[in-house]
């Protein structure tokens, strides 16, 4: 899929709202140095292309007690589409796992993260619900010590800039 051709402006609102999404459209237009309605007008072209999904607010995962965050290698018995169709089902449905993947270069299937309060918790997750779907016949996890980078926004140097103009 090639990258969306942006204008300047574009790059600069979406850089904006993935640092602040409650940022004013008055407050916005300003910054980016646009009057409000075209801004406004901007932002919803934006959205209903599908480049921006959603808003969302962060919350403070250690004040919220979720003190340990496991990266969970999982490796199945099977390479159906059944089988790893019923575990990505299965696995969307418990709310500590943050992020499911599937990978390659690994000796493992899925690459899961999952945040819990501590240790006890993770064991009785992993043991009770994880390695009882069907088709999980491996498990290896690690755990963070410390966060060194930890990014929402994502780069959009890459993204070509095409003069701005009226859109």
């Amino acid at each position: 899929m090639t990258a969306p051709v942006l204008d300047r402006t574009d790059r600069r609102i979406l850089e904006v709202l993935q640092g602040e999404a409650q940022i004013s459209n008055l407050e916005l237009a300003d910054r980016i140095g646009l009057s409000p309605t075209p801004c406004a007008r901007r932002v919803r072209r934006l959205e209903a292309s599908g480049l921006i999904r959603g808003h969302v607010t962060l919350l403070d995962q250690q004040k919220l007690g979720l003190s340990l965050t496991a990266f969970i290698s999982i490796s199945m018995d099977r390479h159906t589409p059944d089988r790893f169709d019923a575990f990505e089902a299965e696995v969307q449905t418990y709310p500590e796992v943050m992020e499911c993947s599937v990978v390659t270069g690994q000796n493992a299937d899925y690459l899961v993260q999952a945040v819990v309060p501590d240790m006890a918790y993770y064991e009785r997750f992993l043991l009770g619900r994880l390695t009882r779907i069907p088709g999980v016949s491996g498990v290896h996890s690690s755990f963070v010590l410390r966060r060194v980078v930890q990014r929402t926004a994502l780069p959009l140097d890459h993204v070509p800039a095409q003069e701005s103009g009226n859109r």
